[in-house]
């Protein structure tokens, strides 16, 4: 059932998504897809967390002895997991949990753990700042480097072409961190 949900995201998005889909596809009933995730959000967020997961692997693997590279790593390596799971991707930033549900405090803690590992080479470059104040900026600069290269892979209008993404967000990362005064390390 997760093979058969996962395919028809990545194939085809969130957004066609449907249960009745996957019990055809995995050859069991609707009714087996329900007992299994418990409803249809259960499904997709089961596929979200393998997302998250991996896409917090992929990132872990980037260290060197230099914390700005490990940023423009970051920021690289995120849009290397962006072009090879688009959909994937894109499911766990669109997916909303039926009736204005609340999401699941471990996946959201699971999205915080992979912000978190900007934490380290950002105090390192930013002596200075406080916790809450490396956080916020962790955050902003991942929803900046996110929407860079999410506009970019849909070729929306105005997107930083898709040739281009790699050198633009290393532009950005190096900017940003003049910006915010960073220091040499």
């Amino acid at each position: 059932m997760l093979d058969s949900a996962r395919d028809i995201i990545c194939r085809k998005g969130l957004i066609s998504l449907k249960v009745r889909d996957v019990a055809d596809a995995a050859s069991c009933s609707i009714g087996s897809v329900y007992n299994e995730f418990g409803d249809f959000d259960g499904l997709i967020l089961t596929i979200n967390r393998e997302t998250v997961t991996r896409l917090t692997e992929q990132l872990r693997s980037i260290r060197s002895a230099d914390p700005r590279a490990d940023l423009i790593g970051f920021a690289v390596g995120y849009l290397n997991f962006a072009v090879g799971n688009t959909n994937l991707l894109r499911s766990l930033f669109e997916h909303r949990m039926e009736g204005g549900r609340p999401f699941p405090d471990d996946i959201l803690d699971m999205v915080m753990e992979a912000f978190a590992l900007m934490y380290a080479p950002l105090s390192k470059v930013l002596p200075d700042r406080d916790p809450d104040q490396l956080a916020l900026i962790a955050r902003t600069m991942f929803s900046a480097v996110h929407g860079i290269i999410s506009l970019g892979l849909e070729d929306r209008m105005v997107a930083v072409p898709q040739d281009k993404l790699k050198e633009q967000l290393v532009q950005f990362v190096e900017a940003q961190l003049v910006g915010l005064g960073a220091s040499a390390v």
